[in-house]
């Protein structure tokens, strides 16, 4: 459906309301979509201060959320633009970070890869060059993705790869975005009850979001461990709602900024996706002791509270 003019003179002042806009799922303290999240933790990383950042809530108001497809011709949300003008979706953004694109559109200067520090144990040499024997004319290569995952495998070089000389004799390579994850890596071949495998200790990785039992849940708030919040809005909250959960609205949002970083912390929803996401945002604030509540006050209705309605 074409644009009228009203909502389009209406989006062309949000793109052009700060230096970066970016039309999300929630807001950027607790984005409501893993994209979102992803957008929000990339502008972050590159340094972009919040007074030059305007974030759009387009689950707030369905016309803004239809709209700014249309305006920009993009199919999925969220939306990043800077100086008024799209840059692109997710997968955009997160390719424009890792090649330094972001850094210049944004107006940062793009840090200079170095060269990680890693080790690797002898035995994990051995197996390396045990393997290296399949496909002689590869190297060794470790990406380390956005979630820290790790993948190591033999592959060809890449132009722009840089070259880690360990100790072990064994050269090991990664790309820019790697290299920023990698700094005091660890590889270890190491055996167990099901086999033998490559164990890779990072030190660099981030607090994860710890899993929660509806159980769980229901034990450390009778014990006072523990404080819930529901990320759902009020229309799914005027179905069902667990008692001792706060809604997550802008007052619950300012309480919960208010605690003490390592004050346990849990979220939950319907099924418990987006509580996930909202508890692995909230890592990025630096709280510490984050959980989800797993299968949501639907777990909860089926398993400790039979009076809470199921939908």
């Amino acid at each position: 459906m074409p644009l009228d003019e009203a909502m389009r003179e209406k989006l062309s002042q949000l793109v052009k309301s700060k230096k970066v806009v970016l039309f999300m799922k929630g807001n950027r303290h607790f984005p409501q979509c893993g994209f979102s999240a992803t957008v929000i933790g990339i502008l972050g990383q590159v340094g972009c201060p919040s007074s030059e950042l305007e974030t759009v809530n387009v689950l707030s108001d369905p016309a803004i959320r239809d709209g700014i497809k249309e305006f920009s011709s993009w199919p999925t949300i969220p939306q990043l633009y800077v100086g008024g003008e799209f840059v692109g979706g997710c997968d955009i953004v997160k390719e424009m970070f890792a090649t330094g694109e972001l850094h210049k559109v944004l107006g940062k200067d793009a840090p200079e890869a170095k060269v990680p520090a890693i080790s690797i144990s002898e035995s994990a040499a051995k197996a390396f060059r045990d393997a290296s024997g399949e496909a002689p004319s590869d190297v060794l290569r470790l990406d380390i993705d956005d979630s820290f995952q790790n993948d190591l495998y033999f592959a060809p070089k890449n132009a722009g790869d840089l070259e880690v000389k360990t100790a072990a004799g064994l050269s090991i390579f990664v790309d820019a975005k790697t290299a920023g994850r990698a700094d005091g890596v660890s590889i270890d071949f190491v055996s167990g009850p099901k086999g033998a495998g490559f164990k890779i200790d990072n030190p660099n990785e981030p607090p994860r979001v710890k899993s929660l039992s509806v159980t769980e849940a229901k034990a450390m708030l009778d014990e006072g461990k523990l404080e819930l919040f529901d990320v759902r809005p009020e229309v799914e909250r005027a179905k069902a709602k667990i008692a001792a959960a706060k809604m997550l609205d802008a007052a619950g949002q300012k309480h919960l900024l208010s605690r003490a970083k390592d004050t346990p912390i849990a979220f939950h929803c319907h099924h418990g996706i987006r509580s996930r996401h909202a508890a692995e945002q909230l890592l990025s604030e630096g709280f510490r002791n984050v959980y989800n509540v797993e299968g949501g006050i639907d777990a909860w209705s089926e398993r400790v509270d039979p009076s809470v309605p199921r939908y």
